[in-house]
């Protein structure tokens, strides 16, 4: 759906700022992210302020304000996986990937997230690629596993 098909759907919370989250759910979930100019709409359409909009939006993580890659990585950050070395893994990532956490790859193949449990501990350190759980990861393994993505001719969906 376009961003202007968003702003009609979006109407339906005319005048009701209780409903933002409901509203801001929409958008994500029809474009993939919320993109500033339709959170300068949702505003204007609930009657709040634009601070308050892009607040929530960057306050919770479900939102996003550029569009994800084709895969979305998922790395666990939780106990088991931090004592287990998460944050080697972590550092791997964003080095092949050339991202920081919460980035997208220039070519828009990868976004990287992390997330505080998959609940896979018998796994850790463990990630998700899209829904695809990869466990006992080393930087290594790391590597091999994008780059079976990254060759993959599949579309998500």
């Amino acid at each position: 759906m376009s961003i202007s098909g968003v702003a009609k759907r979006i109407e339906a919370y005319a005048g009701r700022p209780n409903e933002l989250i409901q509203a801001l759910q929409l958008v994500q979930e029809e474009l993939g992210y919320v993109p500033a100019e339709v959170q300068g709409q949702i505003a204007d359409t609930l009657g709040v302020s634009i601070g308050q909009v892009h607040g929530v939006v960057t306050f919770y993580h479900l939102f996003r304000t550029r569009p994800a890659g084709r895969h979305t990585i998922r790395l666990c950050l939780g106990t088991a996986c931090h004592v287990l070395g998460a944050d080697r893994i972590l550092t791997a990532l964003e080095k092949q990937l050339c991202v920081p956490v919460g980035g997208t790859t220039e070519d828009g193949l990868f976004t990287l997230d992390v997330v505080r449990c998959l609940g896979t501990c018998s796994l850790a350190p463990v990630m998700m690629i899209d829904e695809d759980v990869h466990g006992r990861l080393t930087p290594e393994r790391v590597f091999a596993i994008l780059e079976t993505y990254a060759t993959s001719k599949e579309e998500p969906g």
